[in-house]
């Protein structure tokens, strides 16, 4: 009877022990293929950039290569659907982000729940929005501009990348905090936009910093602060929002997200591997120059970022009764 129990326990504990075993085993040999990091903007934007500068170095450190999809259409939609219906295994991944935590509440019948169905891995980098101004207007500072657009109701045009953007959001975020009537003017993405704006048809607009930063820095652009909580290493001298706005802040971040299900052996690894390439300097000068800052951290953070993100903005969507195009 005794030898027949401590056989029964030790076939027990070796069942308890195999698939520790077995997915310890799965973290160290992933990945033993190319991960496909799907990017759900145009080649050539800040999304598909900072893909590119994240995925040479992951390579490195992963062993394997990662290779960028481009998935563009519906805001990100498509994309992020690509990586929701992907296995969970850890070699779909998805470089989510500020649209992400905004159509959840813009769009009413997404095929997908985002915070439900892509589990965090980590986030990568925090990015100011700059309110400029075309030269011509008349202010030099945020209580000038805030006076001037009081001044002058429904007579001042913001401009978009377009409607239910991360740019339309921060002016609608702005407006709704300073009490001004600005007229949102939606362009399809920043380079219409931005043109128009130096050539006067717009007077004002809230860009992603690395789509503005050097016609603000040749003077083609009028910079009057950047909508982050801290200033900007980018751009040291110039105030942020919040000083003149209290409260405000409208950054965008990027990070990096999975199909919901993938192993928590690979989401950690994933995230230890991340974090060290956000910990390189190399790597960290090159998003300083992208006026962006990296955010180190848990895959939990990153998941307690995303929520924040989706409630804040889903207030300013609704305030605004704002329609996706």
């Amino acid at each position: 009877m005794k030898s027949t129990r401590r056989t029964f326990l030790h076939l027990t504990s070796g069942a308890v022990v195999l698939p520790a075993v077995s997915r310890i085993a799965r973290a160290e040999t992933y990945p033993t293929r190319p991960v496909h990091l799907i990017v759900a903007f145009a080649a050539g934007g800040t999304n598909d950039t900072v893909a590119r500068l994240l995925g040479q170095a992951l390579s490195e450190r992963l062993g394997q290569r990662l290779v960028i999809e481009n998935r563009t259409g519906a805001g990100s939609n498509i994309g992020t659907e690509v990586v929701v219906r992907a296995p969970p295994d850890g070699y779909t991944l998805l470089m989510a982000g500020t649209p992400n935590a905004i159509n959840a509440t813009l769009y009413d019948k997404l095929p997908f729940n985002f915070i439900r169905d892509i589990a965090p891995v980590a986030a990568i980098l925090s990015m100011p929005d700059v309110m400029e101004v075309n030269p011509s207007l008349p202010v030099s500072t945020i209580p000038e501009f805030i006076a001037y657009a009081r001044a002058n109701p429904g007579k001042v045009a913001m401009a978009s990348a377009g409607t239910g953007g991360a740019t339309h959001l921060a002016g609608e975020l702005f407006k709704a905090m300073t009490g001004i009537n600005l007229v949102h003017v939606p362009y399809r993405g920043d380079a219409p936009a931005l043109v128009d704006l130096m050539g006067g048809q717009v007077q004002v607009m809230f860009d992603l910093m690395p789509a503005s930063i050097e016609y603000i820095k040749t003077g083609k652009l009028r910079a009057l602060g950047v909508t982050s909580v801290a200033r900007s290493e980018a751009l040291p001298d110039l105030p942020t929002v919040g000083e003149f706005v209290p409260g405000y802040e409208a950054s965008a971040w990027l990070g990096v997200g999975a199909p919901a299900k993938t192993p928590v052996e690979i989401i950690e690894k994933l995230n230890r591997e991340i974090n060290a390439v956000l910990s390189d300097p190399k790597f960290k000068a090159r998003l300083t120059d992208l006026g962006a800052s990296v955010l180190p951290g848990s895959s939990a953070e990153f998941g307690k970022l995303i929520a924040d993100e989706t409630g804040k903005w889903g207030k300013v969507v609704r305030a605004a009764n704002i329609k996706p195009e």
